[in-house]
This record gives C-alpha cells, structure tokens and sequence, in this order.
C-alpha cells in the first residue's frame, strides 16, 4: 500500500504544525508520509518540543521549514492549522486537497498568563486538541 503524503501547514512552522507532524508520525506514520511548513520559518518552539516530551514523542531534531522547501512533493493532503496559514495557502497542483483545522496558537495563549506552569498548560491543551483530530485519521481521508 502506497503511503498518503499529508503536509500540516502553520504560518511559523514552529509548535501546532510540529507538534501535529510529531503526533501523526507518532499515531500513523504506518499510513500517512508526513511533513510540516511555514509560510515563513519562526524556529522550533521549545515549549512544544517540551509537551510532546511529556507523552513520549521527541521532536527535537526537527526544524522549521518553509513550504518552499517541500514544493517538489506532491501532497494527498494538505491541512492548515492557523488562520493565516490557510488565508495564504497557495494552489497545490495535480489533485491535493487542502483541509482547514485551526487551533489556538500556544505562544499567543501563554502570553496570557504569568506562571511557566500555566503558560505550559496552553501548549498541553492545544497538543490534545491535534491529538484527538489524528486519532480521528483516517476519517474523511481516503486511504
């Protein structure tokens, strides 16, 4: 069985795109080839490398990617999980469709809040949240 190819699209590439790549590769790397990118490059989030710790998937030695740097891939499917990324996704060619899943940006929450505690709850939260979205994989794609 030929593997999907599924790119997590972010505008920084540097927590919710890695932390979704880190879980799916995790959960479903056996069906789907996975990837992440930004529409610009922010670095790797360590706060998100350190949550995806916490549940056993190590995502240290990935790096933040610019989509231009994937454009030689032919995606199955491509999911945006911000708001600007999917406002400027570009046309993906040949049959890609590209999914909109948008979650909180945990630098943006965490600014919210004063203790490393909670700041740390922010990026746990919206980790369960793509957690729960790839546990629902394959729904909706065709494997």
């Amino acid at each position: 069985m030929t593997k999907l190819k599924l790119l997590f699209l972010c505008t920084g590439n540097s927590c919710r795109s890695q932390m979704a790549e880190g879980l799916t590769r995790h959960l479903k790397g056996d069906q789907l080839d996975v990837y992440s990118a930004g529409i610009e490059t922010h670095g790797l989030n360590p706060n998100a490398v350190k949550v995806m710790s916490e549940i056993g998937i190590d995502i240290s030695a990935h790096r933040s990617k610019l989509l231009d740097d994937l454009m030689d891939i032919n995606f199955d499917y491509v999911i945006t999980v911000c708001g600007h990324a999917h406002e400027n996704c570009p046309i993906f060619p040949g049959n890609t469709k590209v999914i909109h899943k948008g979650f909180d940006d945990p630098p943006r929450l965490a600014a919210m809040v004063e203790n490393e505690e909670d700041k740390l709850d922010c990026y746990r939260r919206v980790r369960d949240e793509i957690l729960r979205y790839v546990e629902g994989f394959p729904e909706g794609f065709e494997l």
